[in-house]
C-alpha cells in the first residue's frame, strides 16, 4: 500500500470543459502514434469528429496534467448499453495515448489501473482493449495486468476480469478523485504566481531600461 502511494501519479477525470485540452493533446501526437490509437493513420479532421463526439456522461476520460496544466496523457473508458460479444458480459473498452515527452514512465499502466478500479465500481466485470498486434506497448500494460490477449493477424485483443467491487475500492477511487483534484488547483496556483512573478520581473526591467534611457540622455 505504502509503495503505491510513495509512486502515486494524480489521474484527473476531464468533462467537456477538457474537450479543447484533448484535442490539443491528441492533435500533437505524431503520424506512428496516431496510427497505434485509432488503429488507422487519423488525420486532423477524423481526430476533432472523435473528440467532439466524447461522451462525458456515459464514458469516463481520465488525463495526467504536466506543471504548466498541459494534458500529457489521455485514457478514453467507453462503456457499451450490452455484450459486445454474444455469451459474454457487458465490457468496457480502453484507449490511452501519451505525449512522446511523457513516455517511459509508466503512465498509461496506471491510466489503466484507474480505468480498471472505475469500471470495477460501476459493476462491470470485463475490461477489454482492441489494439494493433504491433502496439507493443498497449499490450504489454494488458498482460501485465493479468489480462488474456489473442492476435489474430495484425489486430489484437485483450480481456481482464475484473473482480467485484467493494467498500475499499470506492474509497480507493473516491481518493485518488479528492488528491487528483487537490493535485490539479495546486499546479493551477503555482501557474498563477509564476505568471504575476513574470509581469513584475517584466515590469521592472521596462522600468529599469526607461531610468538607464533617461540617465544616458543627461
Amino acid at each position: 500500500m505504502l509503495a503505491r502511494w510513495t509512486s502515486w501519479v494524480p489521474i484527473r477525470s476531464l468533462g467537456r470543459r477538457h474537450r479543447k485540452r484533448i484535442l490539443q493533446h491528441l492533435l500533437a501526437l505524431g503520424e506512428r502514434d496516431r496510427y497505434l490509437r485509432f488503429g488507422y493513420a487519423a488525420h486532423d479532421p477524423q481526430i476533432e469528429k472523435y473528440v467532439a463526439g466524447l461522451d462525458f456522461v456515459r464514458d469516463e476520460v481520465l488525463g495526467i496534467f504536466n506543471r504548466r496544466l498541459q494534458l500529457i496523457a489521455v485514457a478514453h473508458l467507453a462503456y457499451a448499453p450490452a455484450p459486445q460479444i454474444k455469451g459474454r458480459p457487458a465490457m468496457a473498452e480502453f484507449g490511452v495515448s501519451v505525449a512522446t515527452s511523457a513516455r517511459g514512465r509508466g503512465f498509461g499502466g496506471r491510466l489503466f489501473e484507474r480505468a480498471a478500479l472505475h469500471a470495477r465500481n460501476r459493476g462491470i466485470d470485463t475490461l477489454f482493449i482492441h489494439a494493433l498486434s504491433e502496439n507493443a506497448p498497449m499490450l504489454s500494460i494488458a498482460r501485465k495486468a493479468g489480462a488474456k490477449v489473442e492476435r489474430d493477424g495484425s489486430e489484437s485483443e485483450a480481456w481482464l476480469r475484473l473482480p467485484p467491487d467493494s467498500v475499499s475500492s470506492h474509497v480507493d477511487e473516491a481518493l485518488e478523485r479528492h488528491m487528483a483534484e487537490w493535485d490539479f488547483q495546486f499546479k493551477r496556483h503555482m501557474r498563477t504566481v509564476g505568471d504575476i512573478i513574470d509581469g513584475v520581473a517584466e515590469v521592472k526591467s521596462r522600468l529599469t531600461k526607461k531610468a538607464r534611457g533617461k540617465s544616458a540622455k543627461q
